[in-house]
C-alpha cells in the first residue's frame, strides 16, 4: 500500500489512502480539572494516540457480523 504524506494544522501529518480516504492519528484526550490546569490554555491532557493504520480501516476489513 503507497501512501501519499499530508499536512493538516489540525490534526499534523497524515497519509492518503489508494482509496482516497485521507488518514491522520486518533488522539484520546481527558479534561483537567481547574485545579490541574496551570492556565487558560491548559484544559486537556492527552492520554494515548493511536496510529492512523489502527484507527481507521475499511469496513470490508472489519470484523463485525453486521456488515456484510
Amino acid at each position: 500500500m503507497k501512501a501519499m504524506p499530508t499536512d493538516d494544522d489540525a490534526f499534523g501529518a497524515g497519509t492518503i489512502r489508494p482509496d482516497g480516504r485521507k488518514l491522520h492519528p486518533a488522539y484520546l484526550f481527558q479534561v483537567k480539572t481547574p485545579q490541574e490546569s496551570r492556565g487558560a490554555w491548559d484544559f486537556y491532557q492527552l492520554l494515548q494516540t493511536t496510529p492512523a493504520e489502527e484507527a481507521f480501516r475499511p469496513m470490508a476489513a472489519g470484523n463485525c457480523a453486521l456488515v456484510r
